[in-house]
């Protein structure tokens, strides 16, 4: 064979040289490269390089606020009772509402007949929405130096306690009229879409209504009935009876709950004729045990099981008037065993001037209330001591109530009098 074919079929070899190069060493050199084009800018354009920086550095430090948060605060179920059902505002479907459920400005919230709901904002404002309501959440907004809450009445009835802060504004508002209420204040307002007629009652506080180019003011114990066509009208309503006993949050131990008599007392209403006196199984009195009708300021009632209950009277006049509910109390009944008995030492007392001092022990984490008032200040080794309020000259009955973890209660009543 022919030495130069054998040459050409010889085939020719390519070789390739690589060198790695890591991922730092690219990111190394990309901030080298950085830092030159910043350095370039810096020493020719100055200010461009100041107002990069600046854009940088706040980019960093304060990210994007979240929208809702910058503007809005949280609105919550805080109680429910019976069917309440709700509409977001981007929504055509009716969910019901649960304490999960976080409500938004033009959400819609509708209560059955048995419904009763208690919505919350940031600013400790509540709304309480009655049976066979229908309102829609108007405004929630909060800034640095004032929050503003509203909500609309489409059908039914709000009640409003407002915040303390005087820089709390809270408004309700239906077709014809618009009710501001002041911080640390409490209304009733009512909204009839079919006689377009409204009314506000305010039992603490004040506020302004308006209807049209008509502008009134009411304070505690007043009301203003908005009719469709006219002037609005003021009157004054009757007070809220005040409640005496059973105190509140006081527990009742008797040895059998059901054939014990609870004894209720009120301080008098002016003009009032008469009181019903209302004990529900909830706070929101959705689930009413007794409704008792009485002449005087006193009642006896018996039959009731062992269990917390709450209770409110509510005066009424000569022309069959109402005044609102009195603030609700809480009372727990529980039968008293030898069984479930506690310990409960009562070691000494002391006057200082009109206040009483009272000291003694009980079992380490045990609660106790005495004359109807917690005692805060038990130590962990179950001794306590407490100041009572200050005390009118003559005698005062003490009766310290207590009760420990396993249920137990103990009782404990002495006199002491101070001198006048």
């Amino acid at each position: 064979m022919d030495s130069r074919s054998s040459q050409g079929n010889k085939v020719r070899r390519v070789e390739v040289y690589w060198h790695a190069v890591s991922y730092k060493t690219v990111a190394v050199f990309v901030l080298l490269v950085a830092g030159v084009v910043f350095a370039s800018v810096y020493f020719v354009f100055p200010s461009v390089y100041a107002f990069v920086a600046k854009k940088v550095a706040n980019a960093v430090a304060t990210p994007d606020p979240d929208p809702l948060a910058a503007g809005q605060s949280k609105i919550k179920f805080v109680n429910l009772d019976g069917k309440v059902q709700v509409k977001r505002v981007n929504s055509v479907q009716w969910v019901d509402a649960d304490y999960h459920t976080v409500l938004d400005k033009g959400d819609l919230i509708q209560t059955g007949s048995d419904g009763l709901a208690r919505i919350a904002f940031a600013d400790s404002t509540s709304y309480v929405v009655k049976p066979e309501t229908l309102v829609t959440v108007e405004e929630n907004s909060m800034t640095h130096d004032q929050t503003s809450t509203s909500v609309h009445i489409n059908t039914g009835q709000v009640d409003l306690s407002t915040a303390s802060s005087p820089n709390s504004h809270a408004a309700v508002s239906a077709e014809d009229f618009t009710a501001q209420v002041r911080p640390n204040s409490r209304a009733s307002v009512k909204a009839d879409p079919n006689t377009k007629e409204g009314e506000i009652t305010i039992t603490n506080g004040s506020a302004t209504v308006e209807h049209g180019q008509e502008k009134v003011e009411i304070g505690t114990y007043q009301r203003a009935l908005i009719p469709n066509n006219g002037v609005i009208t003021k009157s004054d309503v009757l007070a809220p009876p005040v409640l005496s006993e059973p105190r509140n949050l006081a527990p009742i131990v008797t040895e059998n709950p059901k054939t014990a008599s609870v004894h209720f007392e009120w301080k008098p209403v002016s003009d009032a004729i008469s009181y019903t006196l209302r004990i529900s199984a909830t706070n929101m009195f959705t689930k009413m045990v007794r409704e008792v009708k009485v002449p005087g300021t006193t009642a006896d009632v018996s039959g009731l099981d062992a269990g917390d209950y709450f209770w409110n009277v509510i005066a009424v006049d000569s022309k069959k008037q109402t005044s609102e509910p009195s603030e609700a109390f809480k009372f727990a009944l529980f039968a008293q065993g030898k069984a479930q008995e506690m310990a409960l030492e009562i070691s000494g007392t002391q006057l200082h001037g009109r206040v009483a001092e009272i000291s003694g022990r009980t079992e380490p984490g045990a609660a106790l209330i005495i004359n109807g008032q917690p005692v805060a200040n038990i130590a962990a080794d179950g001794n306590f001591r407490y100041f009572t309020e200050a005390l009118e000259p003559g005698e005062h009955t003490i009766v310290i109530i207590g009760q420990n973890r396993r249920g137990g209660t103990a009782r404990q009543q002495f006199t002491i009098v101070v001198p006048k």
